[in-house]
């Protein structure tokens, strides 16, 4: 059920006193983050405005107003990206992550050399935001349909891993590949990431898939994987396995909570970054919502 503007207007008061505990000086911002796959209208003016104004300290790039190929977009053009970067600044926001589409499950030689060199472009735009992670897929043939990765497919991706982080590491920048698709099981990540046996590669821990997709609680989940998990995404859903439907932020029966301080117990020092589907499913709740609430929800769990 969609929760109305007058609705949620309800619950202004503790938004606010959330922002302010957010926005109590730098040192004392909240590390929340959100993915702009949620605000697909949006453009980057507003998506900074909004973040600064709701205590975020950090965005993740994915996407700009429909445009899923962020090193063409405008906004990060030579002629322009100078002052795209002091706009960024100038709320003293961060970019978190900067998302690429890149599967790393392709065998053909040729389709395999696209996907590479689309990531360094993604790669390269980070450095140049001095952002520090680029996502990546492990993915399958078939990612529609989720299976335990095979020896072939997990050594196709730790390859294309080790050599994504060797571009990236003189730039600064850590290829990270999220848990999701064939690749949600701890053992399966830790095999490929111990396979890529590099300083510039690491997870992004999308907490809903690893608890959803193949039933880990949080703790055993950070106990396995610490040591990789450089950045975070969290969402909330109702349902059980394959069919879930996405909800507001502590509404569901994702363990959100102790997925938060699964991380703090290990000194996670990354950020907790929202990633509201929108996109995908534009019968989400609208950003102006979704956003403001999980910025509420998350200070409370944070404090």
């Amino acid at each position: 059920m969609r929760t109305t503007r007058r609705e949620f207007a309800k619950g202004i008061t503790g938004a606010v006193m959330a922002v302010t505990f957010a926005r109590a000086g730098e040192p004392g911002r909240l590390p929340i983050a959100f993915s702009t796959l949620g605000c697909p209208a949006w453009d980057l003016q507003k998506i900074l405005n909004f973040a600064g104004e709701h205590g975020f300290a950090a965005i993740e790039l994915r996407g700009l107003q429909g445009n899923l190929d962020l090193p063409s977009h405008p906004a990060f053009a030579a002629e322009r990206i100078a002052q795209t970067k002091r706009d960024i600044l100038s709320r003293s926001l961060r970019i978190a992550c900067v998302s690429s589409s890149a599967s790393l499950h392709e065998s053909d030689p040729e389709k395999r050399s696209k996907i590479l060199a689309d990531a360094r472009r993604f790669i390269d735009l980070a450095s140049t935001l001095d952002a520090p992670y680029v996502r990546v897929f492990g993915d399958s043939p078939d990612s529609g349909h989720p299976v335990v990765p095979s020896d072939d497919l997990k050594a196709r991706v730790a390859a294309g891993l080790r050599e994504l982080g060797d571009y990236a590491g003189p730039r600064k920048v850590t290829v990270i590949i999220e848990s999701h698709d064939d690749f949600t099981a701890s053992a399966s990540l830790a095999d490929v990431l111990h396979r890529a046996d590099s300083k510039s590669v690491g997870l992004l821990w999308d907490a809903h898939h690893t608890f959803a997709e193949s039933s880990e609680d949080p703790k055993f989940t950070v106990q396995q994987l610490g040591p990789w998990i450089r950045h975070t995404h969290l969402k909330d859903s109702v349902g059980q396995a394959g069919d879930r439907k996405y909800v507001l932020t502590g509404r569901g029966n994702v363990p959100i909570k102790k997925q938060i301080d699964a991380l703090r117990s290990v000194d996670y020092k990354g950020f907790y970054c929202f990633e509201w589907e929108k996109v995908w499913h534009p019968d989400l709740e609208d950003p102006e919502i979704a956003i403001a609430d999980y910025a509420r929800v998350i200070a409370s769990f944070l404090r």
